[in-house]
């Protein structure tokens, strides 16, 4: 029996907080705020090795749109740590996807977004042989297909949805020994029709 959760909070980004996001380096920046927890605009620099003016530049556009925030009582006047706020964020507004400027927005989020996915993917499908063998077993690169209805696919979204948000519930804060981010990829999509237009 599957356990029901509550539904996924989640917040649905205004025109100016895309637009905000619609620059490659903003990408990475909440990327790693996202994956890595606070950071600061030096350590943000090593991390892509940008100027620390780029990043602090960056970061203020970030949190105009409270995509990101000061930490709170962490940090001096000269160094600012910043973080994620926690929660589901859709890269996705219905609002602008009936108008070109806003479709030209999103695609072009999600397609910087993607890139930095498929650019961690390829490097675990490269390096994940160096991981120890305990990593190995712990990780997996799986494809499936499945015959199903649009009421069927919405299900399986839902039930691994609700599987993911218990998970990131459970152990979002969690630190110690052994414990580093590990990327959750949640793909459910149909394929074309016609055989041969992939």
């Amino acid at each position: 029996m599957i356990e029901q959760s509550k539904p996924r909070e989640e917040r649905v980004l205004d025109a100016g907080a895309l637009r905000a996001l619609a620059h490659p380096l903003r990408v990475r920046l909440y990327d790693i705020l996202s994956q890595y927890g606070p950071q600061t605009a030096s350590s943000l620099a090593e991390l892509t090795g940008e100027s620390t003016g780029a990043t602090s530049y960056h970061l203020r556009a970030l949190a105009r749109h409270a995509l990101i925030r000061e930490v709170a009582g962490r940090g001096t006047a000269r160094e600012r740590w910043w973080e994620r706020p926690a929660g589901s964020v859709s890269l996705t507004n219905p609002e602008f996807e009936h108008t070109p400027s806003g479709r030209a927005v999103m695609e072009a989020v999600h397609s910087e977004t993607l890139t930095l996915r498929h650019q961690q993917l390829m490097h675990f499908a490269t390096h994940g042989w160096d991981e120890n063998e305990e990593w190995r077993d712990a990780s997996v690169i799986s494809t499936a297909t499945a015959r199903l209805t649009a009421e069927q696919s919405r299900d399986l979204v839902r039930r691994i949805g609700a599987l993911i948000d218990e998970t990131v519930q459970r152990y979002r804060d969690q630190e110690g020994e052994g414990v580093r981010p590990v990327t959750i990829r949640n793909d459910v999509f149909p394929l074309p029709t016609e055989r041969g237009s992939a």
